[in-house]
């Protein structure tokens, strides 16, 4: 870029600045939702569903009283969800997904043709592995995994087909096809910007979507049992978080305008790949790895602690004064979803040999409520969420870092059409919140008059 015209788009930033920033007294006059948040912090109640609630207190004569947190998919406890499967030493997306799109558990023979089904749909188009992902590759994956979501349009027959037989078919084809995309995306980067080998393993048959992605993920195609296990139940803990999450409103509110499958999940991806939704875990790591640099001793409390505050106070890392993976807008007291994660994280690293580093994780858990009460004087109640284990598990599993929002967004495709298909169904209006127009009048001037 030339020095004049770099000048010009300066000058243009600056006239943006200026012409776009709000004053802040406003939001006291006129006091909008901003964020659609009530004062409290809660959500502005934009609709109901049936797909998932998540639960972190209660509101008393409007106060907020924090409770244990509680996550249901169709009205069952996320909990006895996993409980049930792993009991039964299955893998539990597959059922996961038919809850969330069909409102009940499967029972054996659904169970076995939806899986079926899915596997049936994996393979891709006849050459757009070729045309569509090595010829196009991308240095961001999301980005990448929302052009082959709108590319898949073109080799549908029925794209603009809004039947709902046709939306459900669309649904679970994509659901289906997300390991692939992701895995194949990601070898196609690897390959063409990092200087790798590429590896595009032909797609196995009759295995489990997180069997697939591991077969397809690795050079050699090798998992052990462990693996896959705690990769399926991330993916069941990341399925749906109610239709408030940035990505699921989105989602709900492309397909309140009556768009197309296609464009309303690649809407949902762009969303995911914003910095503030998905991709918290990444954060994590990298403080992790900040502390790691800095505290002699890990399991030291002391030497942890100080460090830790010198975080908070915004004298460390990032300098946002953040403990990442610590703290949730709806979750207090906990948030199962890193409950459960914990408890498998712990056999991965025992069979790793990364159990210094978890207990690393530990203490930060246990060590981050009380400084941040002594620190910033305030009695909100903080827990671990699940971006506090996340991370560190796919960092086990040898999952590169620029895949874990995708994983999340492999994961969160069954919520999406899950939302995408109760707002065809029980919607009914395009979703159209208002904004306060605060710009003060003025009068047009002739182009010659003006300055």
């Amino acid at each position: 870029m030339s020095k004049k015209t770099d000048d010009f788009f300066s000058d243009l930033e600056q006239r943006t600045l200026n012409r776009n920033s709000i004053n802040p007294d406003l939001n006291l006059k006129y006091r909008p939702k901003r964020g659609l948040r009530n004062p409290d912090g809660t959500g502005v109640l934009a609709g109901l569903t049936q797909i998932g609630e998540v639960h972190g207190y209660v509101m008393d004569e409007s106060e907020k009283t924090p409770v244990e947190g509680r996550l249901m998919y169709r009205g069952i406890d996320l909990r006895d969800i996993v409980a049930g499967f792993q009991a039964d030493s299955r893998y539990g997306f597959e059922e996961t997904c038919y809850l969330l799109l069909f409102g009940d558990l499967p029972n054996d023979k659904q169970h076995k043709e939806f899986k079926d089904l899915l596997n049936s749909y994996r393979g891709l188009p006849e050459n757009f592995t070729e045309d569509m992902i090595l010829k196009a590759p991308s240095p961001n994956i999301m980005n990448k995994l929302a052009r082959t979501v709108l590319s898949l349009y073109s080799y549908d027959d029925e794209a603009e087909d809004r039947n709902l037989k046709n939306v459900i078919k669309q649904s679970i084809m994509l659901i289906s096809r997300f390991p692939v995309l992701t895995a194949y995306a990601y070898h196609t980067k690897h390959h063409y910007y990092d200087n790798g080998t590429l590896h595009l393993r032909h797609i196995p048959e009759d295995l489990s979507t997180a069997e697939v992605f591991l077969s397809l993920l690795r050079s050699d195609g090798n998992y052990t049992k462990l693996e896959a296990e705690i990769l399926d139940l991330a993916l069941v803990l990341h399925a749906e978080h109610g239709g408030g999450n940035n990505s699921a409103f989105t989602v709900r509110a492309i397909t309140s305008s009556d768009t197309d499958t296609y464009s309303a999940i690649a809407a949902g991806i762009g969303s995911l790949k914003g910095y503030k939704h998905g991709g918290a875990n990444i954060k994590v790591l990298q403080m992790v790895d900040n502390i790691k640099a800095n505290v002699k001793n890990w399991s030291n409390e002391t030497e942890l602690e100080d460090y830790l505050a010198k975080i908070i106070r915004k004298e460390a890392f990032d300098g946002n004064g953040l403990i990442y993976g610590m703290g949730h807008a709806i979750y207090t007291y906990s948030d199962p979803r890193a409950i459960l994660l914990k408890e498998k994280a712990q056999l991965l690293a025992v069979e790793k040999g990364h159990e210094e580093e978890l207990n690393l994780y530990y203490n930060i858990e246990k060590l981050t409520p009380g400084l941040f009460h002594e620190i910033k004087q305030n009695d909100k109640i903080i827990a671990a969420n699940v971006d506090m284990y996340s991370g560190f598990v796919y960092q086990m599993l040898d999952i590169p870092d620029d895949i874990y929002t995708p994983l999340f967004a492999m994961s969160r495709i069954s919520g999406w059409c899950a939302h995408r298909i109760e707002e065809i169904i029980s919607g009914g209006r395009i979703i159209r919140p208002a904004y306060k127009c605060v710009q003060p009048k003025q009068q047009y001037v002739p182009i010659a008059e003006r300055q």
